[in-house]
C-alpha cells in the first residue's frame, strides 16, 4: 500500500510541476528557430517601465530602421490581454515585422508564469534576441537602452566565428 501512495504522490507531483505552453509560447518557440533575426519583448500595458520604453519612440523607430528583423511583442502578466491598443498608439502594431501575443496567465500570484520558451521570467520588460534558434543576447531585468539593443543587433547579424583566427598560444 506504501509503494502505491508513493507512485501516486510522485505522479500528481509530476503533473503539477509540468505546464502546458501557451499558444503565444508555442508561437515564440517556432520562430526563434528560424535563420532571421527575431527580437522578443516580453511586456505588460500596465507596466510603467514598458509605457517609458513605448513613450521616448524606441521600439517603434528600431522596428522601423530593421525591416528584416521580426518583432514579438508578448503581452504577459496581464490576464491575457494582448495590450495591442497600447502598441496601436504608439503605431507598433501595424508594422509589417511586428507579431502581438498574449500570454493567457494571470497577472498575480502563485500561478503567473515564471519561464516563457525554456527562459526564466522574473520582471518586465524583458528582451531576448535570437538567430537561428540561438539566444544571443538577454535583457532580462528593466527598460531597453535602444543604443545598446541596436548594437546587440548588428553584432547579432555576424556568425560569430573565429575560424581562421589564431590560436593563443599558453
Amino acid at each position: 500500500m506504501s509503494i502505491l501512495r508513493i507512485l501516486v504522490s510522485a505522479a500528481l507531483v509530476a503533473a503539477t510541476s509540468l505546464r502546458a505552453e501557451s499558444p503565444a509560447e508555442e508561437k515564440v518557440t517556432q520562430a526563434i528557430k528560424s535563420p532571421d533575426l527575431s527580437i522578443v519583448h516580453l511586456w505588460a500595458p500596465w507596466c510603467s517601465n514598458c509605457q517609458a520604453e513605448l513613450k521616448n519612440g524606441g521600439w517603434l523607430k528600431m522596428v522601423k530602421d530593421n525591416p528584416q528583423v521580426k518583432f514579438y511583442f508578448v503581452s504577459v502578466w496581464n490576464d491575457g490581454g494582448d495590450g495591442k491598443s497600447m502598441l496601436s498608439k504608439f503605431q507598433i502594431a501595424d508594422q509589417p515585422n511586428v507579431t502581438i501575443l498574449a500570454d493567457p496567465g494571470p497577472r498575480r500570484g502563485d500561478s503567473k508564469i515564471k519561464q516563457f520558451a525554456g527562459m526564466p521570467l522574473s520582471w518586465i520588460p524583458t528582451t531576448w534576441i535570437y538567430k537561428g534558434g540561438d539566444l544571443r543576447y538577454a535583457l532580462n531585468y528593466g527598460e531597453v537602452r535602444f543604443d545598446v539593443l541596436r548594437q546587440f543587433i548588428e553584432d547579432s547579424k555576424s556568425e560569430w566565428s573565429h575560424k581562421g583566427e589564431p590560436k593563443l598560444t599558453e
